[in-house]
């Protein structure tokens, strides 16, 4: 496949990959994509994943006709992209590497043996003959070691991973929201450096981004670049509202449907993930890409459904930030979840926190029902200072104590020493007041 007049396709496709990197489901496999430059000196731009290299230096040979490459551009060393590098060698002895410092120490590591080419820096350039490569070091995108590749003749960007995309090089599934479900599995975290690269780039006139993997970009390379510095800004790509959630025995989830409901009726977009069965990465995703979530989970074994747990970890660990939580919290004697979920979150980068949070004591009831409405009108933005939903006692609201060991919730003005646990027995030392 052609790129341009001197730029060709010599890429890989893994159709029988369940797991990209043991975790990310793809369905539609996935590229590992490599590309071959020909001017009066020749440049073959990353490897492939070892399982393929027959195949690639195959390509390689097909493309050159009869020529041998002089060069080996080795922009990240993930086994994905360098696991033929050996190959390769034996194929072409007489290339030369070009890579970072850091990519050459890696290489030694992964192989045992010592690799020799040309380390390059920040702004090198290298020249093909009409061709004119320049070097922009692309650290933490997402490992230390990348950089990528401007080609100024063709106005062609050479990306490492960055603006890659699950499934085909040239399927005919719309590159966003799979490139989306990428970004924020594999690269979200590096928001940082994203930006630094962005910066780099940003007087450098793109026309096609070739990446790693997915398909090359041309008509939606400028959507790709404007699409990664919203991602990598941490701002909402998206007006909406995600609700996650599990459901043991499906009185949350009946909540969560008439949630998803009152929601849209208030002319709200909205999509609902169940995490015990979706992908999280692509609820991941979503949760990154639209400006409000709703979290709602039960409470279990004093915490929370393993599920959700999982869930939030993975949004804290990518800098999940800038957006507007709720939760929705089900208990039948201790509900504990929705002061569990927000600790986990206030260990990450700042939110904003819903007034109003939802209480079900084991299945919908007048009062659970009535504070799920003020909740949907909160997110609606159809009360302006919405106020939570609760019951007061005439002489003011209790005190609300925590069991650290059970969870278990008791609201009085005080505890008394002789108090204890009516779940678990343990004494008042064992709670601690619930603000």
């Amino acid at each position: 496949m052609y790129i341009t007049q001197d730029i060709r396709y010599v890429g890989v496709m893994d159709r029988a990959l369940d797991l990209f990197e043991g975790q990310y489901p793809v369905p539609n496999g996935m590229a590992y994509n490599s590309y071959v430059i020909e001017d009066e000196r020749c440049a073959v731009v990353d490897s492939v994943e070892v399982r393929f290299a027959d195949e690639w230096i195959g390509k390689i040979r097909a493309a050159l006709q009869g020529r041998s490459p002089d060069y080996l551009i080795v922009q990240h060393m993930e086994p994905d992209h360098s696991g033929s590098l050996l190959r390769f060698l034996e194929a072409f002895p007489g290339t030369q590497l070009i890579a970072t410092q850091r990519a050459f120490v890696m290489m030694d590591n992964f192989f045992g043996t010592t690799f020799r080419g040309r380390a390059v820096a920040e702004g090198d350039t290298l020249s093909l003959g009409r061709h004119t490569l320049t070097f922009h070091t692309a650290a933490m995108v997402h490992w230390p070691e990348v950089m990528v590749t401007y080609d100024s003749t063709d106005k062609v960007l050479f990306s490492a991973d960055a603006f890659g995309r699950f499934g085909e090089p040239n399927g005919a599934e719309d590159w966003t929201d799979e490139a989306a479900r990428y970004y924020f599995g594999i690269v979200g975290k590096y928001g940082g450096p994203v930006q630094a690269v962005l910066k780099k780039l940003a007087d450098v006139p793109i026309d096609i981004i070739c990446s790693l993997h997915g398909p090359v970009l041309r008509e939606k390379a400028a959507e790709a670049l404007a699409l990664y510095h919203t991602w990598s800004s941490y701002v909402p790509e998206k007006t909406g509202i995600v609700i996650a959630y599990t459901s043991i025995y499906g009185n949350t989830g009946r909540a969560v449907e008439k949630l998803a409901a009152r929601l849209q009726a208030l002319g709200q977009t909205v999509v609902v993930y169940d995490l015990a069965r979706c992908d999280q990465y692509a609820a991941v995703a979503d949760a990154f890409r639209y400006d409000r979530l709703v979290l709602a989970t039960t409470t279990y074994n004093g915490g929370i459904f393993p599920a959700m747990h999982h869930f939030i970890g993975h949004l804290t660990e990518r800098g999940f930030t800038n957006r507007t939580v709720a939760f929705i919290e089900n208990g039948s004697w201790a509900p504990a979840a929705m002061r569990v979920m927000r600790s986990l979150l206030e260990k990450g980068k700042p939110l904003t926190y819903a007034e109003n949070g939802v209480t079900i004591l084991s299945a919908l009831n007048e009062k659970s029902e009535a504070q799920l409405e003020a909740l949907a009108l909160e997110l609606a933005g159809a009360v302006s200072e919405a106020a939570p939903v609760e019951e007061a006692a005439a002489d003011g609201p209790k005190k609300k104590f925590v069991c650290r060991i059970c969870g278990y919730i008791h609201e009085a003005d005080r505890l008394g020493d002789d108090f204890t646990c009516p779940l678990c027995g343990r004494p008042a030392s064992d709670f601690e007041e619930v603000n």
